[in-house]
């Protein structure tokens, strides 16, 4: 089965090719793009890395904002969404996802602990968990929790519909092993 990733970011990135070296197609999605009625891409998973409401890194923010009902269908029809940390201390960085999101930007190494049997359990598996690098927490929000550090939520999940949504502020690349089942696991889907 072949996986089609939108990586939504402004130019390519290393984490791009990071993404096709795990044997995952990858397509750019630019904010212009993202923000368009009419563009459309058929992907298994979206990902929006770190940085993306920091305004010295990305004017992405207004386009997700602008294009929140189609990432919501994308999602409820099946196709898969990691979000990273949004790197600025900004909490309503995550308002256009269609749950309530507040994040505390606070960038730190951290021991992270996953939720045992989470679907998450492997997204730091290249590392080592006692000091991975965060870019803050998700004090409150509606989302199930999947990774704590020092009692806070680094990384958390929800399902909507046929699809799901992860959002955490690890700053590093998710371990192979959870991005080729995260996206395999993703229903391709019209965005």
């Amino acid at each position: 089965m072949s996986c089609r990733a939108g990586f939504i970011w402004h130019t390519k990135q290393h984490f791009n090719r990071y993404i096709e070296e795990c044997g995952i197609a990858c397509e750019l999605v630019t904010p212009h793009m993202l923000a368009a009625p009419f563009y459309h891409g058929l992907f298994n998973c979206m990902i929006i890395p770190t940085g993306f409401a920091n305004p010295a890194y990305s004017n992405l923010l207004p386009a997700l904002r602008a294009a929140s009902h189609r990432i919501e269908q994308f999602v409820e029809n099946g196709g898969n969404l990691l979000i990273f940390g949004a790197a600025v201390d900004k909490p309503d960085s995550y308002d256009w996802l269609p749950f309530p999101v507040t994040y505390r930007h606070e960038y730190q190494q951290r021991r992270i602990e996953c939720i045992s049997g989470s679907d998450t359990e492997t997204i730091i598996d290249d590392y080592d968990p006692s000091c991975i690098e965060c870019d803050g927490s998700f004090p409150s929000h509606e989302g199930v929790c999947a990774g704590i550090a020092d009692s806070a939520d680094v990384i958390i999940k929800k399902q909507i519909g046929k699809g799901k949504i992860i959002i955490t502020s690890i700053h590093e690349f998710p371990s192979r092993n959870f991005l080729k089942k995260f996206c395999s696991e993703g229903k391709e889907s019209r965005f």
